[in-house]
């Protein structure tokens, strides 16, 4: 991991690297925005501090490629917020997507404890979010969660997303919009779950993936998605890549710092 961000340093660039105005202006406009207030930040940032302290413990089932800190199946809720939640940095990030596509579906895949899930929501309030969780124990949590701030916008689809993510794909409508993909950090389920996805997305789609060099696997199955002939434009932030499927845009791949 140390010796891939290594990597990634030496190759990203910012602003003064970028030829494409598409990518000049969202990257200066989105990933590098100076400046961002938005008074939903305060509130899940409160959120955020009182998951970190909690001290309840749950029992999790874990799917995906498990846990690299804790192999424990009961686990504290702070533990969770600490490890599986991504910062703060990438949910205000999330936001300003959302925010500048404006999608109206939105899938997130894997919920854990509804953070991420929330930056979403505020952001565009009148969104469809459905959200994908194998957990009963967390879905639980992130339900209490999206009560607590009044995100009525959000659907918890609970069970293995092997089996409920194409039965909830074969009943959307509209298209799909925007995607995050953070749920079993393996090769072979990431790019099924993005090939599932395929048929669903439209010119303007944006597809997000979590933790693209979190393993070989992981950046394997990166590789193979910047490949894919239906994507036109990669953006690679080392801890998430960002997938864009412009026809009008010729096939490129900007790595960039944030």
């Amino acid at each position: 991991m140390i010796a891939a961000y290594l990597k990634y340093l030496l190759r990203s660039g910012n602003e003064h690297s970028i030829h494409s105005p598409f990518i000049f202006d969202f990257y200066t406009q989105v990933i590098a925005a100076k400046k961002d207030s938005n008074p939903d930040y305060a509130v899940l940032k409160k959120l955020r501090k009182e998951l970190l302290a909690s001290n309840e413990k749950i029992s999790i089932l874990d799917l995906g490629a498990g846990s690299r800190v804790n192999k424990s199946n009961l686990r504290k809720i702070g533990t969770i917020a600490r490890n599986a939640e991504k910062p703060e940095k990438f949910g205000k990030l999330f936001n300003r997507l959302v925010q500048r596509f404006q999608p109206k579906t939105i899938l997130e895949l894997g919920t854990s404890l509804g953070l991420t899930t929330l930056y979403l929501s505020k952001a565009k309030p009148d969104a469809s979010i459905l959200t994908f969780e194998g957990c009963p124990a967390t879905a639980g949590i992130a339900q209490q969660n999206f009560k607590k701030l009044n995100a009525e916008n959000i659907d918890i689809v609970l069970g293995n997303i092997d089996q409920t993510l194409p039965e909830t794909l074969a009943k959307l409508r509209p298209k799909l919009d925007f995607a995050y993909f953070d749920a079993n950090h393996r090769y072979e389920p990431t790019v099924r779950y993005f090939e599932d996805c395929l048929p669903y997305m439209h010119n303007d789609s944006v597809f997000i993936f979590d933790d693209i060099y979190w393993s070989d696997e992981m950046t394997q199955a990166w590789e193979v998605i910047k490949k894919h002939p239906q994507v036109t434009l990669t953006v690679d932030l080392f801890w998430i890549g960002l997938v864009f499927f412009r026809k009008e845009q010729v096939k490129e791949h900007f790595t960039l710092r944030f």
